[in-house]
């Protein structure tokens, strides 16, 4: 059964980007990027619902031109997540999307420009009340800092983001998150813990860079956990050369893993072997497709034989556990009567698991009940 993470975070400032609260014990916001041309307004819209289906609680939106600000406009009008506008090199593109419903400004320090830019930019986002994101990035550090270490470094990173934090502070502007993402682990996390000890500010975490989606997925997951598991961050992306669809998913699972904020199925699976009784992989699998919109956390064990198959069920929600033939079912721990034919597995464990979720749903009250099916990207 899910139970609360022993994790304890560390304490912060909240901000606020659009309806999503970031910080102070909000929930640890898992959002994404697109990667479609912005000038392509249907397809941009297109990622960016597809995105929210799966979870996702901000999407950020390149803007490298005045003419994808003028996209992102009509962008912001067609959808309802919140959405960051990532901006480099001209500070002017963030005055005009902040004009254009901007939710929170992503700007770089090494490449934004001097003071007086960044002061406009602050004006601005103090005008339309929304936050900054300062967003440093080991490729990309202010010249004299790659002088001055030589290579990217944790204390470069920290560096960096404290000549603008402290520029923030000057113009008592306090609505701001930051970022010291790099592509290597150990980088990243150095400046994260550095910088965790500096500012009381939200963070938000990232590997950035990390590779396609097996070597990215593992690459952020090793470096987020450990920043996690220190209670370090309060929102993340996992940044994979990848449908950014998938970032979702396996943000969550990282969270998940954590036990920092569950959704969806929560599957435990043997690898198998062969004492399995059924095809546990092809099951794995075909319930992961078939229950993806599903967001109520839930517990299911799916174990090929009795050597570990009955300990695990007792510990899950809904629990197989592989016998000759008929396989054992549990729900809430307990051993049930009934049992399934081997060869009708996976459309029997949906519908036990789909009922177990109405259930549950049904027991909530009107004030925290969740839609337990995803449509339309409503989620």
């Amino acid at each position: 059964m899910f139970s609360e993470s022993p994790i304890k975070r560390r304490p912060s400032t909240r901000i606020n980007v659009g309806s999503v609260p970031v910080g102070d014990g909000a929930p640890i916001a898992v959002q994404s990027m697109t990667n479609t041309e912005t000038l392509d307004v249907a397809a941009t819209v297109a990622q960016i619902n597809r995105i929210q289906a799966v979870g996702a609680d901000i999407v950020r939106v390149s803007v490298p031109t005045m003419d994808a600000a003028e996209a992102f406009k009509l962008i912001k009008q067609q959808v309802s997540i919140p959405l960051v506008a990532d901006i480099h090199f001209d500070y002017r593109i963030a005055l005009k999307v902040a004009e254009y419903g901007a939710d929170c400004l992503r700007i770089n320090p090494g490449n934004i420009g001097n003071i007086e830019r960044v002061k406009s930019v602050v004006a601005c986002a103090r005008f339309y009340n929304i936050p900054i994101r300062i967003g440093v990035n080991g490729g990309s550090l202010e010249r004299d800092l790659q002088e001055k270490y030589g290579e990217p470094t944790p204390q470069a990173l920290l560096e960096s983001a404290m000549r603008h934090v402290d520029i923030l502070d000057k113009l008592n502007f306090d609505q701001f998150k930051v970022s010291v993402k790099a592509s290597d682990v150990f980088l990243a996390v150095g400046a994260y813990r550095l910088l965790a000890k500096q500012i009381s500010q939200p963070l938000h975490l990232g590997i950035t860079e990390a590779g396609g989606l097996r070597s990215g997925s593992v690459k952020s997951a090793v470096g987020l956990g450990m920043l996690l598991a220190e209670g370090i961050g309060d929102t993340i992306r996992v940044s994979l050369a990848a449908d950014p669809v998938e970032e979702i998913k396996v943000g969550f699972d990282i969270l998940k893993s954590l036990r920092i904020r569950a959704r969806g199925i929560n599957l435990i699976a043997c690898p198998s072997c062969s004492r399995q009784e059924f095809d546990v992989i092809s099951t794995v699998n075909a319930l992961e497709q078939r229950l993806e919109d599903i967001i109520m956390p839930l517990d299911v064990s799916i174990i090929g034989c009795v050597v570990n198959g009955p300990g695990e069920a007792e510990i899950s929600d809904i629990g197989l556990t592989g016998a000759r033939n008929m396989s054992g079912f549990y729900e809430d721990g307990i051993r049930q009567r009934e049992r399934f034919s081997n060869d009708q597995l996976v459309d029997k464990l949906e519908q036990k698991i789909r009922a177990k979720v109405a259930a549950k749903t049904a027991m909530l009250d009107e004030k925290n009940r969740i839609d337990v099916l995803v449509s339309n990207g409503d989620a």
